[in-house]
C-alpha cells in the first residue's frame, strides 16, 4: 500500500511532492497550504512552485543542487503540522461571478442536472450557491478547475467532445466547475455562460486567480449579462470580489 505524502524527482528539474492518488478536498488544501508554506522557507535552490490538484512542483536545478539536502529539507517541512488538516493560505479572495443558466446560452444544463439526479431549477440553486475553490489552474492558459459539487454531481464526461464553447462557458463534471478561457472543445457539459476572463494576457497580473482562492455563480439574467458584457472591459465579467480572512 502506498503510503502519502510522497517525493519523486522528476527528471532533472525539480521535486514532485504528492498528496494522494486522486482528488479530495483534503489533499488539495496540503498542497495548497505545503505551496504556501515553501514559498514562505524562500529556500535559496528553489527557483519557482506550481501545483496541480494535489501535488506541489518544486523546481530546482537538479545537477547543481544538492539533492539529499533539499529532499530533507522538504521532509522536514512536511513533519511540521497535518498539511490535510492546516489552515488555508491566507489573502485569498472570494468571488462572486454573475451567470446565466441554460438557455441557448448554456444549453447542456437540463442534461447535466438530470445526470445529476435533480431538477433544472434545483441544480441552478445548487450551482448558483456553492462556494468552489480553485483546485488548480491548467490545460489552458488560467483556467481553473473548481471544486467540489456535492456528491450527485459525480457526473461522468460526455463521450463525444462538443466542438467548441465560448469564453466565459462555465462547465461541469465529476463534482467540479471550470470557468473556459477561450473558444475550447469539451467534454464536460457547458450548465452556465459568464463574461469572467481569468486570463488577461496584457495585463501585469496576467491570471485573475489563483489556487485557493474562491467563486460563487450567482443567477442572472441574460440582460444583466448582455448588459455586463457591452460595459466591463476588465475581463471581471461583473464580478465582485473580497477578501477572504
Amino acid at each position: 500500500m502506498i503510503s502519502y505524502p510522497q517525493i519523486k524527482t522528476v527528471g532533472l528539474s525539480g521535486l514532485l511532492v504528492t498528496f494522494a492518488e486522486k482528488m479530495s478536498s483534503p489533499a488539495n488544501r496540503a498542497a495548497l497550504a505545503f505551496r504556501a508554506a515553501v514559498v514562505a522557507a524562500d529556500w535559496p535552490e528553489v527557483r519557482e512552485t506550481s501545483m496541480s490538484l494535489v501535488s506541489v512542483y518544486v523546481v530546482a536545478d537538479l545537477v547543481s543542487e544538492d539533492i539529499p539536502k533539499l529532499i530533507s529539507k522538504l521532509e522536514g517541512l512536511l513533519a511540521q503540522t497535518d498539511w490535510y488538516a492546516a489552515p488555508l493560505p491566507k489573502g485569498r479572495t472570494l468571488w462572486h461571478v454573475p451567470t446565466v443558466y441554460g438557455t441557448d446560452l448554456a444549453p447542456q444544463l437540463a442534461e447535466a442536472a438530470e445526470l445529476a439526479g435533480v431538477d433544472p431549477d434545483t441544480a441552478i440553486q445548487q450551482l448558483s450557491t456553492t462556494r468552489m475553490r480553485v483546485l488548480t489552474i491548467g490545460f489552458a492558459p488560467g483556467q481553473p478547475y473548481m471544486g467540489e459539487l456535492g456528491e450527485n454531481w459525480n457526473i461522468p464526461r460526455q463521450q463525444d467532445l462538443t466542438k467548441s464553447v465560448p469564453a466565459g462557458a462555465l462547465v461541469a463534471a465529476i463534482r467540479q466547475l471550470v470557468v473556459f478561457t477561450a473558444p475550447t472543445p469539451t467534454g464536460w457539459r457547458h450548465v452556465g455562460q459568464t463574461a469572467f476572463h481569468n486570463f488577461r494576457q496584457k495585463a501585469q497580473q496576467p491570471f485573475a486567480l489563483t489556487p485557493g482562492d474562491e467563486l460563487l455563480f450567482p443567477q442572472v439574467s441574460r440582460q444583466t449579462l448582455q448588459d455586463i458584457m457591452a460595459t466591463d472591459a476588465s475581463g471581471n465579467g461583473g464580478a465582485e470580489r473580497e477578501t477572504l480572512p
